[in-house]
Parts: C-alpha cells; sequence; structure tokens
C-alpha cells in the first residue's frame, strides 16, 4: 500500500497523461479539448489526500491514502463512503500499479460537455470549494408576527 506524504498531483498527472496517450488514445468518449490536470488537492481531516481529477475522458474526485489509520482496505470495485464538510460522499475502490489503491468519485464521464479545457477547470474549482465547505444552514425559522406588528403596533 502506498501513502502520500505529500501533494500526489504531479505523480497523478504523469500517471494519467501516460494513460491519456496510451490506453485513452482514440478511444470515442474522449473530449480532444480537455488536458490532464490535478485540482484542489489537500488534505482531509483523516490526513488523506483529495482533490479533482480532470482527463479527456472524466472529472473525477479522487481519495489518496495519506497514512496507514483511517483507511480502508478494500477490494478493487468495492465501493465506501468518504465524509467532507458538505456532506457523504459514494466513491469506487481503483487500483493503478504506479499509483496504487485510490478512491474515485466520478463527476462527469465521459466529459464531452466541456467546449474548453478552462470550463473544465472553473467546473473542478467550483466543486472542490463546495465539497470543502460547511453545507449553508437553513434560516432561522421567523416566528409569524402577530396581528399587533403587522400592524406597526408595539407589544
Amino acid at each position: 500500500m502506498r501513502f502520500w506524504t505529500a501533494d500526489p498531483s504531479p505523480q497523478l498527472v504523469t500517471v494519467f497523461a501516460n494513460i491519456a496517450g496510451t490506453r485513452m488514445a482514440d478511444v470515442p468518449i474522449c473530449n480532444g479539448a480537455l488536458e490532464v490536470e490535478a485540482l484542489g488537492f489537500r488534505r482531509m481531516s483523516e490526513g488523506h489526500w483529495a482533490g479533482l481529477m480532470i482527463t479527456p475522458w472524466a472529472i473525477n474526485l479522487l481519495v489518496l491514502p495519506g497514512q496507514q489509520d483511517g483507511w480502508p482496505i478494500l477490494a478493487a470495485c468495492s465501493k465506501h463512503d468518504w465524509r467532507f464538510p458538505s456532506g457523504d460522499y459514494e466513491f469506487i475502490v481503483a487500483q493503478e500499479d504506479s499509483l496504487g489503491t485510490y478512491h474515485l468519485c466520478s463527476l462527469f464521464s465521459p466529459a464531452l460537455e466541456f467546449a474548453t479545457h478552462e470550463a473544465a477547470q472553473l467546473t473542478a474549482l467550483a466543486t472542490a470549494h463546495a465539497l470543502f465547505a460547511e453545507p449553508l444552514a437553513p434560516p432561522a425559522a421567523a416566528a409569524a408576527p402577530t396581528r399587533r406588528a403587522f400592524l406597526g403596533l408595539r407589544g
């Protein structure tokens, strides 16, 4: 099992760029406007890494192990829920020889609706921001105004 002590973004870009140029080359679901890019990777409260991965075929949320504690040992293709400040999300366990085990949550697959890489970047950055944001609290229920208050009278 590989544990990431530093931001995995550079290695992710290298691995997925290689996949884009080999296994995914000329696959019809690929969007030629998209490049391989890792965005917004940061440590989660459990010490693991989470961020967004843009590829020509998908935009995925990834979680990679940052330490042994709290990392579930599951078979490839299993499902696991990860908790973020914004809520719980279901991930699929994936395995890539040069990365080890990681978890992915598909956001766009295929990612054909993006006309430019910049549009995909903005979507991924907005997703990362929302993912780590606390959920919006509903406004406090206002007490129904009394008839006197409605008429502008005290008491």
